[in-house]
């Protein structure tokens, strides 16, 4: 979120980040993107007796700001599919491996307990199945032999910071075309 936030504060960059949104009042990101001067809103789902009214919620708050893109980012709870159908092509997500590959959570720790030799990250679009959406971009690591799950989540986020505001641009620019 902060290399989105940082990477949007660039003249050049083709999208601004207008708002950001947790469902914790506690997450770390809030303070992070307020101190960076982008408006922050708490909505905690548990007071929300279904999925549906909280993501209507959501729905109803990022379109009272104007929301044109939305990009998830170490935002845990699954969509519903009547929410991903309300922003088809304008949701986006990063995921911690080279998707297909490791769909689902704990992706560093089976990529080494599976002994695979490249990991990474995925910049995907959002589908009703879980990290299924058309890849945008991917960045790839090694995985080291004395690797451990800490040491290989430090590289791969390396390359998320790096490739998740690449992505969004890419994106941004080609929404703008159209």
């Amino acid at each position: 979120m902060v290399a989105l936030i940082e990477a949007a504060k660039q003249p050049s960059f083709p999208a601004e980040i207008v708002l950001v949104i947790s469902n914790s009042a506690d997450a770390g990101g809030l303070e992070r993107a307020s101190a960076l001067g982008v408006k922050t809103v708490t909505i905690p789902h548990g007071v929300f007796p279904s999925r549906e009214e909280f993501e209507a919620k959501i729905d109803q708050v990022l379109r009272e700001f104007d929301v044109e893109l939305v990009c998830l980012a170490g935002f845990m709870r699954v969509l519903t599919a009547s929410f991903i159908e309300k922003w088809p092509g304008r949701l986006l997500n990063i995921h911690p491996s080279l998707l297909p590959e490791l769909k689902g959570l704990h992706t560093h720790e089976r990529a080494i307990s599976q002994r695979a030799n490249i990991h990474g990250c995925t910049v995907h679009y959002v589908v009703s199945e879980l990290d299924a959406g058309p890849i945008i971009a991917q960045a790839a690591v090694p995985v080291l032999d004395d690797d451990t799950p800490d040491r290989l989540a430090a590289r791969v986020l390396e390359q998320e910071v790096r490739l998740y505001p690449k992505a969004l641009a890419d994106v941004a620019v080609q929404l703008a075309q159209k």
